[in-house]
């Protein structure tokens, strides 16, 4: 019912910044309710942040909190995931998922991905 595809993703050096986007197409966008995860070689994917479906409520994991910050434009079916002070531990294949159920923060729950987009934080 849903597409979603990353983009935004490349190398930056620790302390520094990217901005991830996610372009959705297929039902309205609205209609979902919207997270980042990430994947790091021989890891288990872990949850970043999730949006609620208005863009009013925001959720972050500890590791994150402060330094990310997710936003989405339902009006061009987008989410974004802004990152700053970046650390080498976010090297991560990040995904945008999204879901017509209640809100999680369980990656399992999600029945909709994007294919991934790499980010690379060097030392």
């Amino acid at each position: 019912q849903v597409q979603l595809v990353e983009s935004g993703g490349g190398l930056a050096q620790a302390g520094g910044s990217l901005r991830l986007s996610c372009a959705s197409s297929g039902r309205t966008f609205g209609s979902y309710f919207c997270g980042w995860f990430r994947q790091a070689p021989g890891k288990e994917r872990e949850f970043v942040a999730a949006i609620n479906r208005s863009g009013s409520s925001t959720y972050y994991a500890d590791s994150v909190k402060g330094r990310f910050t997710i936003s989405r434009d339902n009006a061009k079916n987008a989410v974004h995931l802004q990152m700053n002070s970046l650390k080498p531990e976010d090297t991560a294949v990040y995904f945008c998922a999204a879901t017509l159920w209640l809100p999680t923060l369980r990656s399992n729950e999600y029945n909709y991905w994007g294919q991934g987009t790499q980010v690379t934080v060097s030392s």
